[in-house]
């Protein structure tokens, strides 16, 4: 095979000689990247794998034959350096100014590893539009999820794959378009973070720029938090001020346990109980904000039936297990074509 190049920011331009057979992520978007390319096999490395294995697995019960074996992967939240040059990977799929941040990385480690290993190849601020360490500043760029998937299959010599996902993903996008209700017809929505006990109640917002939002800026709603600052902690109190139609809870997709304990507070606390969301029986889990491709997929059609079911069908009275089994009729995109681009038959 005759060496190529990919370019993306903020690496620049990266040369390979082969399809990268051992890759080290940090981030969960880039590994679910590289696992719907069909290279899930290559994965050495990411954050807390039993931490995300308790949302994919939930999703490829979905997906017939895709599936990943978190196990033995590194956990490479602020990775150790030495254990890179033990993993030995053929890429970096990480964003080196990301990496650079780290409390054991600096720009030189950075380099280091970039020349005596191999490349590196990622971007993660593009989920919030955070501004770049100075080091990288004149070089970075922002993407949406998908431009950066783009990148990845370049990668992996795995255009025409990406370009079959990705027409599912226009298809999704334009069914969910064209069934928005008018802007003055949609719920005023919180997204939110909590502990089971609602006593730390982290915000999010559903509008604005960054790839963390891909999965809830599509629907236009009012955001009921969109005046308190992203990422800080308000109280009960300010939840029943704001008094949201609809509660979306992050991270509670994955947890089972938690999620039940979190409802069963919303409903049982009295001071919850005076929130229209809590009132209306309208307190949805959400998966994680850091997805790539595949949970995008999934978490477009799970918010669409938690904000819209009359346009688009309800979402159950989950309480945990797989993600939903809808019928084909109830899909808005088909998970038997999906799965059989991942398994490369397509």
């Amino acid at each position: 095979m005759e060496s190529y190049s990919v370019t993306m920011a903020p690496a620049g331009t990266i040369e390979l000689d082969e399809v990268p057979k051992s890759v080290f992520t940090v981030l969960v978007h880039h590994a679910d990247m590289v696992v719907a390319l069909g290279h899930g096999d290559a994965l050495n490395a990411m954050y807390s794998p039993s931490n995300f294995e308790g949302n994919y697995d939930k999703l490829l019960e979905r997906l017939n034959g895709v599936s990943v074996d978190w196990s033995n992967l590194y956990n490479s939240w602020n990775p150790d350096k030495e254990t890179l040059y033990e993993l030995d990977s053929d890429l970096h799929l990480a964003d080196p100014a990301y990496v650079s941040t780290m409390d054991a990385w600096d720009t030189a480690d950075v380099e280091e590893v970039q020349t005596e290993i191999a490349p590196w190849f990622g971007n993660s601020l593009s989920r919030n539009h955070s501004e770049p360490p100075a080091d990288w500043a004149d070089q970075y760029q922002y993407y949406s999820l998908w431009d950066i998937f783009g990148k990845v299959a370049q990668v992996f010599r795995e255009q025409e794959r990406y370009e079959a996902l990705s027409d599912v993903k226009t298809t999704l996008d334009s069914t969910i378009s064209s069934s928005l209700p008018a802007s003055d017809n949609r719920p005023q929505t919180a997204r939110i973070m909590t502990t089971p006990e609602l006593d730390t109640i982290w915000t999010f917002h559903m509008n604005g720029p960054g790839f963390i939002r891909s999965h809830t800026r599509p629907f236009g709603v009012p955001d009921a938090l969109s005046d308190v600052e992203e990422s800080s902690t308000i109280d009960l109190e300010t939840l029943v001020e704001t008094d949201p139609e609809v509660i979306l809870v992050e991270n509670a997709f994955a947890r089972s346990d938690d999620w039940r304990a979190v409802k069963k507070e919303f409903h049982n606390d009295p001071v919850a109980g005076e929130i229209s969301a809590v009132k209306n029986d309208q307190v949805y889990p959400l998966s994680a904000r850091y997805g790539g491709p595949i949970m995008n997929l999934f978490q477009l059609e799970m918010v669409s039936k938690q904000l819209y079911p009359e346009q688009f069908g309800e979402w159950p009275d989950y309480d945990g297990g797989p993600y939903p089994d809808f019928s084909k009729e109830e899909q808005l995109f088909d998970r038997e074509q999906v799965a059989n681009i991942i398994n490369g038959d397509f």
